[in-house]
């Protein structure tokens, strides 16, 4: 596949993360009322409505001064910035790779989106087992998870086949 068909290809991977990311936020956001929790599989699954003012996993919820979103708001558009030159020199990466950071990319762009609309991230995806919660998320959010396993696989994918030739 030619390089310029596989840059389009890419950049349309990362719209359509943020084109979904940004409706089903919209939904949720329109739908629920703060802290509203809709069951929708017994004891694994529910749809939540919480804000995360902090990044991954809540790392850095704590503060909430101005100049604390206005650092995250700038790493983020300088993270973005390096993905989108990455994206657009596609000849150096393989599929998954390339894949991998147009989802990074459109997950991180629906992320800053919502951080410098509203100053923190709408997360809904509740999954847990029991009383054991793993960290509410959204569809940007498993979408740079997923970006980043693809990475993973092709970083170790191309790592043996450098020990298969040694």
């Amino acid at each position: 596949m030619p390089d310029a068909t596989r840059r389009v290809a890419a950049f349309l991977i990362a719209i359509s993360v943020f084109a979904l990311d940004r409706w089903t936020k919209w939904l949720v956001e329109t739908q629920l009322t703060a802290y509203d929790s809709h069951t929708v599989i017994p004891g694994f699954f529910n749809i939540v409505r919480s804000g995360n003012p902090g990044v991954a996993f809540g790392m850095f919820a704590g503060s909430s001064s101005r100049t604390h979103t206005l650092v995250l708001i700038a790493l983020s558009v300088v993270a973005i910035s390096l993905l989108a030159g990455m994206l657009w020199r596609i000849e150096r990466l393989d599929s998954p790779s390339a894949v991998g950071l147009a989802l990074i990319f459109g997950g991180a762009m629906g992320n800053v989106f919502d951080r410098v609309r509203v100053g923190s991230v709408t997360d809904f995806l509740d999954f847990y087992a029991g009383t054991y919660h793993w960290y509410t998320f959204n569809v940007a959010d498993a979408s740079i998870c997923t970006g980043a396993g693809l990475l993973i696989l092709s970083m170790l994918k191309s790592q043996r086949k450098h020990e298969v030739r040694a």
